[in-house]
């Protein structure tokens, strides 16, 4: 023990006391506020920003735009979905005021995500609508509807045999399906993003039931030798495959030296994704699950 003289101790207790008196009494949240005592955003929520309540019509235009053109990756609450990130905690939305930041993302791309040919008033629309989500702890923040099975399954499969019959059959390769896959969510996920992220898309990947062959490319070398093989990974420098061998080839890029091909059987499935209305999509899941 540290042994001091009585009257250090004493100026000791009252520096400590002076300083607590310039602090002030501790602050406790409200309760119900996030992260006080009735709130459920997991005692971090105040950390959050909160926008103020739109107008309801632009927040219904966003939330019909969003069902068609973001759900499929971010999640029908904007905490992530096939592949998606999370909207909710991302900085650049937190920062979005009516669409300005997310509007250079929507319409230029980003990483993995392509460009969306919506003009700013939809982005901002957009924006409105997920801004209109409480950002805090995780069940605070969920909007998860109860059911996608809101459509007309008669007028789905006047969609079906407009923009899928082309390819695939009710009494062919898609029958029984939806005793295959018996969740709604994931049916309706596979046919607007294929593949995406891994989970219940249609391209065979992550344990889907969905067969589908995965994207290939041809190389042609400027010999005119070709080089096929199933695509790993392609961008503006590189392009890697492996070819029958099983062995992994990487070709370095310069433009369009060497000449790249790439194969991908879902590209019919991803050049439809922005063709669809929020209606058709809807009506077309709940015509897809009869399919038993």
């Amino acid at each position: 023990m540290i042994q001091t003289r009585p009257g250090k101790t004493l100026l000791l207790v009252l520096y400590s006391a002076l300083l607590l008196a310039a602090q002030g009494p501790p602050q406790t949240p409200p309760a119900g506020a996030p992260g006080g005592r009735g709130g459920r955003g997991g005692g971090f929520g105040a950390a959050f920003p909160q926008h103020p309540p739109a107008d309801p019509a632009v927040v219904d235009r966003g939330k019909a735009l969003y069902g068609v053109h973001c759900n499929f990756c971010h999640g029908s609450d904007a905490r992530g979905g096939e592949g998606g990130p999370n909207l909710l905690r991302s900085d650049l939305v937190l920062n979005d005021k009516n669409g300005e930041l997310i509007a250079a993302v929507v319409q230029n791309g980003k990483g993995e995500m392509p460009r969306l040919s919506l003009s700013y008033e939809q982005v901002s629309d957009i924006a409105a609508y997920i801004h209109s989500f409480r950002v805090g702890g995780y069940d605070v923040s969920r909007m998860v509807p109860p059911s996608v099975l809101v459509g007309d399954s008669t007028a789905g499969e006047a969609v079906f045999k407009t923009k899928c019959a082309s390819c695939h059959s009710a009494t062919g390769d898609l029958k029984g399906i939806a005793s295959k896959i018996t969740d709604p969510k994931i049916l309706q996920n596979g046919f607007l993003m294929p593949g995406g992220g891994g989970r219940g898309g249609l391209g065979g990947r992550g344990g889907s039931p969905f067969n589908v062959p995965p994207a290939t490319v041809t190389v042609t070398l400027a010999t005119g030798q070709k080089v096929t093989g199933r695509l790993i990974r392609i961008d503006d420098f590189i392009v890697t495959l492996t070819d029958s061998d099983e062995a992994q080839r990487t070709f370095r890029r310069d433009g369009d030296v060497p000449k790249v091909e790439v194969h991908d059987p879902l590209q019919p499935h991803k050049e439809l994704l922005p063709t669809y209305t929020d209606k058709q999509i809807h009506d077309l899941t709940s015509y897809l699950v009869t399919l038993k």
